[in-house]
């Protein structure tokens, strides 16, 4: 047999990626493109790993952006990496009646004393609740929730401990696998280790370890109840968390399942909202609570945890239907909102955030008039609107726009977005595509109702949009990364893309990311696919609960805000990681009606289920009552405020709405007329 040369890595991964490359064009509905707005991933990410789809809106996102030195929030701690070393922070919170903040000051920082290696760290690996982070010859085991952070020593190295703060003293224990170190504000933080290691106090506040060290520390700070904290954390010392993953369970729910390493029980912390979901059997250690800008972090042993959220139904058309004395009046509105439905201003839009919210107001129209019986014919004007305005986006036609697939993060880039890092919304790096995406997979899921056929024929298409932004198939659909948006450990979504924020990721509009779920449930029975509509129902309502949770600014919130911002605000404008801001993104704090709309839009069936207290409905339309009587407030805007209020007051409600000159462009004065009437009775 003739001798051949061994293929070179280059020349075996070039081969690898014109591989990828044909089954992207031989599979995926939309046209490959090579972004120039997207950054580069390969300076951060592990070789091995950029074969794959890369997370684009995640908790660790910082790390991999720019120079990867802006710190993210790894509850409890703040971990920044910057000069071949990682700070940590348990922060503090500045909070006032319009931001409530946590504060980035390095409690101890740690690296190497030789600092041999090269100055970039870069992710090695990374799942659902943790990031595996190497510096060196450290591996950080970034999991979410973990009291301790944790890292491996890869090779035989001294390890530097230094801090700003002072150090006060440092105590060791018998076996020199326990050390507390003390620091002159006052904190203290315990590390153990996972064979005797030797700790140095130098004149510099550095602590070094003497000799060489090879295996697993741990250090955790030691929160308010001292005495308490320390004997739990001893106790579970020897059992650390290297990923997690989660899993999609049937009836609303979802698994963690932290993969584990060590001797012992797992010790994890749970916020408010886990608290809330968690079995009641589920033992809590109420001695050791960790502060946050989520509330109270508290202790729960267990390497996977079940979460149940209260079932949401997934309906078309109103939860509770509506009486038919009522029916003239609507069938009379949507007669002049579908002769008013305009293919050329459609085809004038080439934004593809209001072109589908276009769309998704005019799908509005065909489900009213479904519920009204038939609104006296207007549903094939819709449909014919609806095919015109969707087939172009989904076969490459439509002239001003467009959606296109990019590689280096895997996912769908508009045409304009591929060379802007603005045009869209920031679409093209990957800013807010469940927005986006979800109001045109709401269209599409109405018309493929309404016309079988049509659906069948731009499935693959359907399946796409939606894929780049809920993949829970990633087995069988490799083109995107699962749940791109969503966050499994805050229960929500983050809309911020491919930009580094001091402040983490962020989202402002919740009622949009719902929409988004929603729609992907709405597409399952339009198509008849039980696992996408139980999936997309869960994310529904995990999107739902942690809108009342983290975005509702309640007056009893579990401690989650501090008075003044309570005082101030009934909804949250921009929630981040390590943040809460009452401005929005387009308007200042003092536009509450811009915040309202925001937290409200689009107006559906499971918008109900949003705005279950009633109570506190009546408070946000109490607070924003005044913003409604400047001069210079916006029609659209104001019709989401009184959408709330015909939750408990339909005859105001309705006189109100019925005096606006102007809406919001994607809802309708049929919708929001559908919507009062068909608010329950008695929730005065």
């Amino acid at each position: 047999m003739e001798e051949t040369s061994k293929p070179s890595p280059i020349s075996t991964l070039f081969f690898l990626l014109l591989l990828t490359a044909a089954a992207v064009s031989a599979q995926f509905p939309f046209p490959e493109t090579t972004s120039t707005a997207v950054p580069d991933p390969g300076k951060f990410f592990s070789p091995n790993l950029l074969s794959s789809p890369l997370p684009t809106n995640s908790f660790f996102q910082n790390f991999v952006l720019n120079n990867g030195d802006l710190p993210e929030y790894i509850h409890p701690y703040l971990i920044r990496t910057a000069n071949s070393s990682l700070s940590v922070s348990y922060p503090s919170r500045i909070s006032n009646s319009s931001i409530t903040q946590l504060q980035f000051f390095p409690d101890l920082v740690i690296s190497s004393p030789k600092k041999t290696f090269n100055t970039t760290h870069f992710i090695s690996s990374f799942s659902d609740l943790g990031v595996d982070l190497d510096i060196g010859v450290f591996r950080f085991h970034l999991v979410r929730g973990s009291p301790y952070l944790t890292f491996s020593v890869l090779k035989t190295s001294s390890v530097l401990i230094s801090t700003s703060n002072g150090v006060r003293s440092v105590d060791s224990y018998e076996d020199y696998t326990k050390h507390i170190i003390r620091l002159n504000n006052g904190r203290s933080w315990v590390l153990y280790s996972s064979s005797a290691i030797y700790l140095v106090k130098s004149k510099s506040n550095q602590i070094v370890t003497s000799g060489g060290f090879i295996g697993v520390i741990r250090v955790a700070v030691l929160p308010d109840s001292a005495v308490e904290s320390e004997k739990i954390l001893d106790r579970y010392s020897g059992c650390y968390p290297v990923s997690g993953f989660v899993k999609l369970l049937g009836g609303f729910g979802f698994e963690y399942k932290w993969q584990k390493k060590g001797s012992g029980g797992l010790l994890m912390l749970a916020h408010t909202l886990h608290r809330e979901i968690l079995p009641r059997d589920q033992t809590v250690l109420q001695n050791i609570r960790y502060s946050s800008i989520d509330g109270d972090l508290l202790g729960v042993v267990g390497d996977s945890w079940d979460l149940k959220f209260n079932p949401i139904p997934i309906t078309w058309h109103s939860i509770n239907g509506i009486d038919s004395k009522f029916f003239p009046e609507i069938v009379a509105a949507l007669k002049r909102d579908v002769a008013t439905l305009n293919a050329t201003e459609l085809s004038s839009m080439p934004a593809s955030y209001f072109y589908g919210k276009l769309l998704a107001r005019a799908a509005r129209l065909a489900l009213i008039a479904e519920e009204v019986n038939g609104g006296a014919g207007v549903i094939p004007a819709v449909v014919k609107f609806l095919k015109n305005g969707i087939q172009p986006w989904l076969i490459g036609k439509f002239p001003k726009n467009g959606f296109l697939y990019e590689r280096k993060w895997a996912g769908l880039v508009t045409k304009n977005g591929a060379t802007s890092t603005t045009e869209d919304f920031g679409f093209g790096i990957y800013n807010d595509h469940h927005f986006h995406l979800g109001y045109f997979v709401y269209s599409i899921a109405v018309l493929a109702k309404l016309d079988p056929n049509w659906g069948k024929q731009y499935k693959p298409q359907a399946y796409a949009l939606l894929y780049d932004y809920m993949n829970f198939r990633p087995k069988k659909s490799q083109f995107s990364i699962p749940f791109r948006n969503f966050d499994f450990w805050k229960l929500h979504s983050w809309a911020a893309g491919l930009t580094e924020f001091p402040d983490g990721r962020n989202q402002e509009s919740t009622t949009e990311a719902v929409n988004a779920y929603y729609a992907a449930a709405l597409m399952g029975l339009a198509y008849d696919d039980e696992s996408l509509t139980a999936a997309g129902s869960t994310l529904t309502a995990a999107e739902i609960t942690a809108t009342q949770t983290w975005w509702h600014v309640k007056r009893e919130n579990n401690g989650i805000y501090d008075k003044g911002f309570t005082e101030e605000n009934r909804m949250v404008g921009i929630l981040w990681s390590a943040a809460r801001e009452s401005r929005l993104w387009f308007a200042p704090a003092e536009w509450r009606e811009c915040r309202v709309g925001i937290q409200v839009l689009p107006v559906l069936p499971v918008t109900e289920r949003v705005f279950t207290d009633v109570g506190f409905v009546k408070e946000v339309v109490e607070w924003v009552q005044p913003a409604l009587e400047r001069e210079d407030a916006g029609e659209g805007w104001k019709g989401f405020a009184y959408a709330l209020e015909g939750i408990y007051d339909k005859k105001s409600a309705v006189e109100k709405v019925k005096k606006l000159k102007k809406h919001d462009d994607g809802n309708s004065l049929s919708n929001l007329l559908w919507w009062i009437y068909s608010r329950p009775e008695g929730r005065r």
